[in-house]
Order: C-alpha cells, then sequence, then structure tokens
C-alpha cells in the first residue's frame, strides 16, 4: 500500500469517526417533535373559515399520534417496526392533508367578497406556507432512504433506493476539506434539518436548487409543494394590489 493510499484510508476513518450516523446513535427525536408541534399551533391558529372541522380535532388526533412515536423513541431514533412506522407515515399524511384543504378553502374566501377582510387571511396565508414548509420537510425526511431510523441503523449496503441527490452524495472527489463530510468519505446521510432545507428552497423558488429528487414520489411531492406555494404566493399578490388599487 502506497503513501498516497494510507494518507486516503486515515483520511476516511477520521471522517467516519466524527459522523454520528457511524456511531449508530440514531437522529435525535426532540427537531421531528418541534416541527410537528409547530404545524399543530399552525393550524390551531387558524381563522375558522379555514377549517374543515371542529378546531381542535385534527390536533388532538394528531397529537395522540405523536404520543406513541414518542414513546418508542424518546430521544434518540433507533427503533422502527411497521406500528410506529405506519403511525409516522399517517401522522405526517393527515397534517398535508389537513393543510391542502386550508390552502382551498383560503384561495374560496380570496377569490369571494371575504377577501374584504385582507389582514386576517393574508396572515393565514403566510401560516398555511409556513405548514406547507415544515409538513413537507417531514415528509422527504419520513421516505427518502427508508426513513429516519433505517438511514442511521442499516449498512448503507442495506438502504432503500434515495429519493433525494444531496451534494454530500456527490463531493467525494472534492477538495480535501469538502470531501471530508461526503457521504462516501464519512458516512454522512441527511437529517430532518436538510429535508427542511430543501423544502424551503422548493417553496421560494418553486424548484429544486442544490438537491435534486431522483424517485417519482418525490418528484410528485415537490411539484404538489411548489403549486401549493405558487397559489399561494399569487394570492397574496394579488389581494396586495386589489388593496392598493381601492
Amino acid at each position: 500500500m502506497g503513501s498516497g493510499e494510507r494518507h486516503l484510508n486515515d483520511h476516511r476513518a477520521r471522517a467516519q469517526r466524527r459522523s454520528p450516523r457511524h456511531e449508530r446513535r440514531g437522529e435525535a427525536r426532540l427537531p421531528a417533535v418541534l416541527a410537528t408541534l409547530a404545524a399543530i399551533l399552525l393550524y390551531l391558529a387558524l381563522p375558522e373559515r379555514l377549517l374543515l372541522v371542529p378546531r381542535f380535532v385534527l390536533p388532538g388526533l394528531e397529537l395522540l399520534l405523536l404520543i406513541p412515536l414518542i414513546a418508542v423513541n424518546p430521544r434518540r431514533m433507533t427503533r422502527q417496526n411497521r406500528l410506529s412506522r405506519a403511525l409516522s407515515l399517517t401522522l405526517v399524511a393527515l397534517i398535508g392533508l389537513s393543510n391542502l384543504v386550508s390552502l382551498g378553502l383560503l384561495v374560496n374566501a380570496m377569490v369571494t367578497s371575504k377577501a374584504q377582510q385582507g389582514g386576517p387571511l393574508l396572515l393565514a396565508a403566510l401560516q398555511v406556507w409556513a405548514t406547507s414548509i415544515i409538513v413537507f420537510g417531514l415528509a422527504f425526511w419520513e421516505l427518502d432512504r427508508g426513513g429516519p431510523v433505517t438511514r442511521t441503523q442499516a449498512d448503507r449496503a442495506d438502504l432503500p433506493l434515495a429519493d433525494f441527490r444531496f451534494s454530500q452524495d456527490e463531493n467525494h472527489d472534492a477538495v480535501e476539506e469538502v470531501a471530508d463530510g461526503a457521504s462516501r468519505s464519512s458516512d454522512w446521510v441527511p437529517t430532518l434539518m436538510d429535508y427542511l432545507y430543501v423544502s424551503v428552497t422548493n417553496s421560494t423558488a418553486f424548484s429544486p436548487t442544490d438537491t435534486m429528487p431522483l424517485s417519482t414520489r418525490a418528484k410528485a411531492l415537490m411539484a404538489v409543494e411548489s403549486v401549493a406555494a405558487l397559489i399561494t404566493s399569487l394570492l397574496v399578490i394579488a389581494h396586495a394590489v386589489g388593496v392598493l388599487d381601492r
């Protein structure tokens, strides 16, 4: 083995020792809990006209789904079974569907005479947009490469096909200080913050930026999020123009 190859192996070994995934500690539960609670609180603050069912029905159901997920993995996400997997996906789907319904009701409110009440509706549009960022970030996080538990606990060779390609997935041949954090050299995997960032950029640019969708379901989710964000933005702009013209 040449000195160059030994240096490369030592370099990768040091990078792997810095990787949380390499230690199999699992991703922290708290960020996902806070994101879910934020989405629930945003829903609770919506005007009554944007709610399909009584105000506390859906948030109560979402909290009931969240409690057993915390019980299974209270601190770090290292365990998973079929029930916990089904509960986590159901929770995200419920938040997402309720937010899309609220968006539909918001569209109806803004294109009718109710749009005269501009302040509450504009604030509601911001709440719907922020909830969309959270819920799609959670959806990407739950689906990509088998979800947060599989991403950290399974060997990389056993991971399902990726739904997203992050820049770290192709940085292994970059300069040393960049390659240190690459997936191949450091065993890096994305966390919730990475997926929330993807959701933010998709909601503001209406398209992928530095992270590319690979699977059909990832492309479909990003398309829905982009269209929802575009509709919200157009509604707000149109309403603001209407206010100025009065």
